[in-house]
């Protein structure tokens, strides 16, 4: 098995507030993902770990999401023909993945 790609997410919200955000924005995800179709499945592993399968163009990828008070690590297992671009995807994680996971609620919760 591959070694895994760790990216920190740091942030201020708190452990539970952080984990709050990011169960009610991981159906966002696959508009994220290149190519314009994917799937993720995800479920948690105790109070403060989600795993995703991140399926797209027919490659998938593993990870884990360990929620801490100060940032939310994700290790990304990246099948053979991904290992090619781990830099590329490390940084979209880094430049998405606070917003996405961890953004503020006021732009997605507007009525």
């Amino acid at each position: 098995m591959a070694n895994p790609t760790i990216i920190d997410l740091p942030h201020s919200l708190g452990r539970d507030e952080a984990r709050r955000r990011i169960r009610s924005r991981i159906g966002e995800l696959p508009g994220h993902i290149p190519g314009g179709v994917a799937t993720v499945k995800s479920s948690w592993e105790g109070e403060d770990r989600m795993t995703m399968q991140v399926a797209a163009m027919g490659q998938e990828v593993t990870a884990t999401l360990d929620v801490q008070d100060t940032l939310v690590r994700v290790s990304l297992i990246l099948p053979g023909m991904l290992s090619f671009f781990t830099g590329a995807i490390a940084a979209g994680v880094k430049a998405k993945g606070s917003d996405l996971l961890l953004g503020d609620d006021s732009k997605t919760n507007r009525t």
